[in-house]
Protein backbone atom coordinates (compact mmCIF):
# COMPACT_ATOMS: atom_id res chain seq x y z
CA UNK A 1 0.00 0.00 0.00
CA UNK A 2 1.88 3.01 -1.18
CA UNK A 3 -0.25 6.12 -0.37
CA UNK A 4 -1.44 5.92 3.18
CA UNK A 5 -2.58 8.21 5.77
CA UNK A 6 1.52 8.00 7.33
CA UNK A 7 3.04 8.57 3.77
CA UNK A 8 1.11 11.08 3.24
CA UNK A 9 2.14 13.30 6.10
CA UNK A 10 6.18 12.60 5.10
CA UNK A 11 4.74 13.48 1.39
CA UNK A 12 3.71 16.37 3.23
CA UNK A 13 7.11 17.78 4.94
CA UNK A 14 8.93 16.68 1.23
CA UNK A 15 6.56 19.04 -0.33
CA UNK A 16 7.83 21.75 2.54
CA UNK A 17 11.48 21.10 1.70
CA UNK A 18 12.22 23.81 -1.12
CA UNK A 19 9.64 26.72 0.21
CA UNK A 20 11.24 25.76 4.10
CA UNK A 21 14.87 26.29 2.53
CA UNK A 22 13.59 29.50 0.13
CA UNK A 23 12.48 31.44 3.26
CA UNK A 24 15.30 30.38 5.16
CA UNK A 25 17.57 31.68 2.32
CA UNK A 26 15.34 34.91 1.90
CA UNK A 27 15.69 35.88 5.30
CA UNK A 28 11.69 35.35 5.86
CA UNK A 29 11.73 33.69 9.48
CA UNK A 30 7.92 33.84 10.43
CA UNK A 31 7.29 31.51 7.09
CA UNK A 32 10.23 29.63 7.32
CA UNK A 33 9.12 29.05 11.26
CA UNK A 34 5.80 27.97 9.90
CA UNK A 35 6.84 25.64 7.96
CA UNK A 36 9.46 24.15 9.91
CA UNK A 37 7.12 23.80 12.78
CA UNK A 38 4.48 21.84 10.18
CA UNK A 39 7.53 19.71 9.36
CA UNK A 40 8.37 18.64 12.92
CA UNK A 41 4.51 17.45 13.25
CA UNK A 42 4.47 15.31 10.56
CA UNK A 43 7.56 13.90 11.66
CA UNK A 44 6.17 13.45 14.79
CA UNK A 45 2.82 11.38 14.27
CA UNK A 46 3.98 9.43 10.89
CA UNK A 47 5.31 7.14 12.21
CA UNK A 48 2.83 6.57 15.14
CA UNK A 49 -0.06 6.79 12.37
CA UNK A 50 1.42 4.33 10.53
CA UNK A 51 1.74 2.06 13.18
CA UNK A 52 -1.48 2.95 14.62
CA UNK A 53 -2.70 1.83 10.75
CA UNK A 54 -0.44 -0.99 10.76
CA UNK A 55 0.71 0.22 7.58
CA UNK A 56 4.32 0.01 8.85
CA UNK A 57 6.31 -1.09 5.81
CA UNK A 58 10.06 -1.18 4.85
CA UNK A 59 9.30 1.74 1.83
CA UNK A 60 7.66 4.08 4.42
CA UNK A 61 10.30 3.87 6.66
CA UNK A 62 12.92 4.51 3.85
CA UNK A 63 10.70 7.37 2.68
CA UNK A 64 10.37 8.77 6.29
CA UNK A 65 14.19 8.92 6.43
CA UNK A 66 14.69 10.22 2.89
CA UNK A 67 12.42 13.16 3.42
CA UNK A 68 14.19 13.74 6.91
CA UNK A 69 17.37 13.88 5.11
CA UNK A 70 16.44 15.86 2.30
CA UNK A 71 14.96 18.23 4.76
CA UNK A 72 17.43 19.21 7.35
CA UNK A 73 20.00 19.06 4.65
CA UNK A 74 18.45 21.41 2.23
CA UNK A 75 17.54 23.99 5.26
CA UNK A 76 20.99 23.54 6.63
CA UNK A 77 22.33 23.99 3.22
CA UNK A 78 20.38 27.68 3.06
CA UNK A 79 21.39 28.29 6.30
CA UNK A 80 25.39 28.02 5.48
CA UNK A 81 24.45 30.35 2.54
CA UNK A 82 24.42 32.55 5.37
CA UNK A 83 27.12 31.24 6.97
CA UNK A 84 24.81 30.70 10.25
CA UNK A 85 26.26 27.03 9.40
CA UNK A 86 29.33 25.42 8.26
CA UNK A 87 28.77 24.55 4.63
CA UNK A 88 30.22 21.20 5.10
CA UNK A 89 27.28 20.22 7.67
CA UNK A 90 24.57 19.83 4.80
CA UNK A 91 26.65 17.46 2.37
CA UNK A 92 27.94 15.47 5.18
CA UNK A 93 24.23 15.08 6.71
CA UNK A 94 23.27 13.63 2.94
CA UNK A 95 26.33 11.46 2.94
CA UNK A 96 25.61 9.72 6.12
CA UNK A 97 21.94 8.77 4.82
CA UNK A 98 23.30 7.62 1.84
CA UNK A 99 25.59 5.18 4.15
CA UNK A 100 22.90 4.65 6.41
CA UNK A 101 20.34 3.64 2.93
CA UNK A 102 22.78 1.38 1.56
CA UNK A 103 24.58 -0.29 4.89
CA UNK A 104 20.49 -1.28 5.50
CA UNK A 105 20.14 -2.54 2.51
CA UNK A 106 16.75 -0.67 2.00
CA UNK A 107 16.60 -0.56 -1.52
CA UNK A 108 16.07 -4.37 -1.27
CA UNK A 109 13.21 -3.97 1.31
CA UNK A 110 14.90 -4.63 4.18
CA UNK A 111 14.33 -2.45 7.62
CA UNK A 112 16.71 0.51 8.22
CA UNK A 113 19.71 -0.52 10.73
CA UNK A 114 19.96 2.15 13.36
CA UNK A 115 22.78 3.36 15.68
CA UNK A 116 22.61 5.24 18.65
CA UNK A 117 24.84 7.68 17.76
CA UNK A 118 23.36 8.45 14.14
CA UNK A 119 19.53 8.64 15.77
CA UNK A 120 20.37 11.44 17.78
CA UNK A 121 21.88 13.05 15.32
CA UNK A 122 19.19 12.88 13.26
CA UNK A 123 17.37 14.61 16.32
CA UNK A 124 19.78 17.04 16.72
CA UNK A 125 20.04 18.14 12.78
CA UNK A 126 16.03 19.09 13.05
CA UNK A 127 17.23 21.13 16.52
CA UNK A 128 20.32 22.74 14.50
CA UNK A 129 17.63 24.01 11.99
CA UNK A 130 14.89 24.83 14.25
CA UNK A 131 17.25 27.25 16.85
CA UNK A 132 17.99 30.03 14.13
CA UNK A 133 14.48 29.40 12.37
CA UNK A 134 12.57 29.61 15.78
CA UNK A 135 15.36 32.60 17.27
CA UNK A 136 14.94 34.72 14.32
CA UNK A 137 11.20 34.26 13.87
CA UNK A 138 10.59 35.05 17.50
CA UNK A 139 13.15 38.22 16.97
CA UNK A 140 15.34 36.88 20.20
CA UNK A 141 19.16 37.49 20.50
CA UNK A 142 19.74 34.07 21.64
CA UNK A 143 21.12 31.82 21.11
CA UNK A 144 24.35 33.81 19.34
CA UNK A 145 25.45 32.44 16.12
CA UNK A 146 28.33 32.13 17.85
CA UNK A 147 26.57 29.23 19.71
CA UNK A 148 24.61 27.71 16.69
CA UNK A 149 28.20 27.46 15.21
CA UNK A 150 29.95 25.86 17.35
CA UNK A 151 26.76 23.30 17.49
CA UNK A 152 26.84 22.74 13.69
CA UNK A 153 30.99 22.03 14.02
CA UNK A 154 29.81 19.77 17.06
CA UNK A 155 27.10 18.13 14.66
CA UNK A 156 29.78 17.82 11.80
CA UNK A 157 32.18 15.25 14.24
CA UNK A 158 29.48 13.37 15.63
CA UNK A 159 27.77 12.90 11.72
CA UNK A 160 31.46 11.73 11.06
CA UNK A 161 32.10 9.52 14.28
CA UNK A 162 28.53 7.76 13.07
CA UNK A 163 29.85 7.24 9.88
CA UNK A 164 32.78 5.74 11.28
CA UNK A 165 31.35 3.65 13.60
CA UNK A 166 28.95 2.70 10.75
CA UNK A 167 31.53 1.48 7.96
CA UNK A 168 33.68 -0.12 10.92
CA UNK A 169 30.41 -2.38 12.13
CA UNK A 170 29.96 -3.13 7.94
CA UNK A 171 33.50 -4.24 7.74
CA UNK A 172 33.33 -6.47 11.03
CA UNK A 173 30.23 -8.42 9.81
CA UNK A 174 30.39 -8.57 6.10
CA UNK A 175 30.76 -12.45 5.09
Amino acid sequence: MLMTWANLLTTTRLLAIIPCAWAIHSERWSLAAALFVAAVITDFLDGPVARRYNHASPLGGLLDHATDALFVGTCLAALSVSAIVNPWLPGLVLAAFCQYMFDSKALGGQTLRTNWLGRNNGIAYYVLVGIPVIRNALELTWPSDLLIKVFAWLLLATTAASMLERAVVYLCTRK
